[in-house]
């Protein structure tokens, strides 16, 4: 008997690893699960730093309005790269959709969401169903290394000066106070 359960416990164990590993949703849940208690809290002592002028740097909506970073000068950037098949951009995207309707609002804070893969039609998708508000874009200028070297999910926020002062690859909870209170500090910085 005690055989039996041994295996139908590894058997187990095996199957919720493998579903963890090779299916998207699964994992960003997991991973999900690991943000609210606590893990992949964002680092926000990040110094600022000058990236040679934003002019250029261009991403496109689904209505095909263009924005360049350059013509954003005076407002904060929060600029999130991500891709509908990426896990940890799903688990993250519940905490900065929270982000989001917190400060949608807000003349002074500009949010772009630049879908990696570049598919509007998949990526509204994505966010329909999954009732995000979040705006999509999709790159339409080459992006400096410094901003964006190809991990996915990164997010980086500029001043109102245009100076990085937060860049950060990999998962992370953008509900999180620590992220609420810069953006804010940000915002009454001059």
């Amino acid at each position: 008997m005690k055989f039996i359960r041994k295996n139908i416990f590894n058997a187990l164990f095996i199957i919720i690893f493998l579903v963890i590993a090779f299916v998207p949703d699964a994992k960003a849940f997991f991973i999900k699960g690991l943000m609210e208690i606590g893990f992949y809290a964002p680092k926000v002592e990040t110094p600022k730093e000058n990236i040679s002028g934003l002019n250029g740097i261009q991403f496109k909506d689904t209505k095909g309005n263009l924005v360049d970073l350059g013509d954003l000068k005076g407002k904060i950037i929060f600029l999130n790269f991500w891709a509908t098949w990426c896990p940890p951009c799903r688990a993250e995207m519940p905490s900065i959709n929270k982000l989001y309707s917190q400060f949608k609002d807000d003349k002074d804070i500009v949010f772009i969401f630049a879908d990696a893969d570049g598919d509007f039609a998949k990526s509204a998708k994505f966010m329909a169903d999954r009732k995000y508000s979040m705006p999509v874009y999709k790159v339409e200028s080459d992006i400096p290394e410094k901003l964006f070297a190809g991990a996915l999910p990164t997010t980086v926020i500029f001043d109102k000066q245009g100076r990085l002062s937060f860049r950060h690859e990999g998962v992370a909870n953008y509900a999180d106070e620590k992220i609420i209170d810069f953006l804010k500090k940000l915002k009454s910085s001059r």
